[in-house]
């Protein structure tokens, strides 16, 4: 609910007009209706600074309390529904100040040093670290319900596939890792932006500062913007600090890497869940139904999940164009940085969430899977490497074993069942023992090289991650 007061004088800048902005602008002006979910970063922000004008002799002790006690009743009042926000007030930063002069008499000291351009630097640094910590721990989630996965199914082999053609055999669990593995460098992204998140920008004033007795660094520690060792981190440049809004687009840019992955794992899942696949069932707590054919199960939580990666490419987009063509330091066009980023980390967050939900919940199909990994064709480059390792150059091995799937191919004998009277037409190397090469079991032991789908490796690699995600 908001309140439209056209004529109530504004408090920040009104002093310079004879008059209001009209009802219209007032309307077109307002931030509070996204930016009101800023309230508890900025309530934090607030306590900092009074706490700094106490500190350097700017506010009394008594003038700090009360404006700090005032702070956390408003606060107190947002976090259960109870505040009226008032869009005439155009924003969660002056919303939050009127409010507070109805509580404190010395509320209009709490402003003294600070200008919105640089309170709003805060909230969004202090709300860009809170995300970043929010969707690293989704993401973790999601890596734990894979871990889990390639444990339960490491003994059950699938084609991997190149141009969706069946290419060569691997397990289900190497392939659950592989997303484990994509999903790991999303969160590492994430902090990288929580890092650079990690330098207080309060101080700065509307671009340059204050000739008032700040101590930026004293509301930096109250802050958290610290290194490992404690020491505080500060922006260099009040232009920079003000101006900046690298933030953002790293952050909408992580969103939408992370909504790449997560939307092409979605593929994967809805192509091996339909008839033709039968590789796993998805839950039904993740799919829904027709409204005509009742037989239907429709992986719509996949489905949906590919259409929010193509939101948050277009959110990184927009934050791309608005900032291209801005000069130095702040302009009105900066209002609009917020919603693509906000929208950005709900539909990671619930992405992620419900990405999570559908590994639990989904059941493997062992049968089709093994029989769709018992196809000689997928050994055919293991043949390659047999005549290799009989000191055929590798070129004309792969000649010679695309010769026999083609006649393979050509008489309707799997290639595995070519005589070796057949095969050995094809290179005198070709010896009796050529058929070994088809024995699954062995093809994957075979693979037991760092980074290869062979059993052991498969099994040092979730104990790896087990024991990474235990510590995190």
């Amino acid at each position: 609910m908001f309140r439209v007061m056209a004529k109530k004088p504004q408090v920040t800048w009104g002093g310079r007009f004879s008059g209001n902005p009209s009802e219209l602008m007032v309307r077109f002006g307002e931030s509070v209706s996204f930016d009101q979910r800023l309230a508890p970063f900025d309530v934090r922000g607030s306590k900092a600074h009074t706490a700094m004008l106490c500190h350097v002799g700017l506010l009394t002790a008594e003038e700090r309390d009360a404006i700090e006690s005032g702070l956390d009743a408003i606060l107190q009042e947002i976090e259960s529904g109870a505040f009226q926000w008032d869009e005439s007030l155009e924003d969660v930063h002056m919303n939050i100040e009127q409010a507070l002069s109805g509580k404190v008499a010395v509320a209009s000291k709490l402003h003294t040093g600070r200008s919105r351009n640089d309170q709003v630097a805060t909230d969004m640094r202090l709300f860009f670290k809170s995300a970043c910590a929010e969707l690293d721990d989704a993401i973790n989630n999601l890596l734990a319900a894979l871990v889990e996965k390639a444990d339960e199914h490491g003994a059950v082999t699938v084609p991997g596939y190149t141009h969706l053609r069946r290419a060569q055999p691997v397990s289900l669990a190497y392939q659950w890792l592989a997303y484990a593995e994509m999903f790991s460098r999303d969160g590492e992204r994430f902090r990288s932006v929580a890092e650079h998140a990690n330098f207080c920008p309060l101080g700065s004033g509307a671009l340059a500062g204050s000739t008032l007795p700040l101590d930026r660094e004293f509301t930096a520690r109250e802050l958290g913007f610290v290194d490992k060792e404690g020491h505080p981190q500060l922006t260099r440049n009040s232009l920079d600090a003000v101006a900046d809004r690298d933030l953002f687009l790293e952050f909408a840019t992580a969103c939408a890497i992370c909504g790449t992955h997560f939307s092409r794992m979605a593929e994967d899942l809805i192509l091996w869940s339909t008839e033709e696949f039968g590789f796993l069932a998805l839950p039904e707590a993740f799919t829904t139904g027709s409204s005509l054919m009742p037989q239907k199960k429709n992986p719509d939580s996949l489905e949906l999940i590919r259409g929010k990666a193509a939101r948050l490419q277009g959110n990184a987009q927009t934050l791309f164009t608005l900032m291209k063509g801005l000069p130095m330091t702040y302009n009105r066009d900066l209002q609009e940085d917020k919603p693509p980023v906000f929208d950005s980390l709900d539909q990671t967050m619930i992405s992620l969430q419900v990405l999570t939900g559908v590994v639990t919940g989904l059941m493997v199909n062992a049968t089709a899977c093994k029989a769709a990994s018992a196809d000689p064709q997928m050994l055919a480059t293991d043949l390659a490497d047999y005549l290799v390792k009989r000191n055929v150059p590798f070129r004309e091995a792969h000649h010679v074993v695309g010769k026999l799937v083609a006649m393979a191919e050509k008489t309707g004998i799997p290639l595995n069942e070519l005589t070796h009277a057949q095969a050995s037409q094809a290179h005198p190397q070709i010896g009796p023992d050529w058929h070994k090469v088809f024995h699954l079991e062995t093809a994957m032991k075979n693979r037991e090289k760092p980074g290869m789908p062979g059993p052991d490796q498969i099994r040092q690699e979730i104990a790896r991650w087990r024991q990474r995600l235990a510590t995190e």
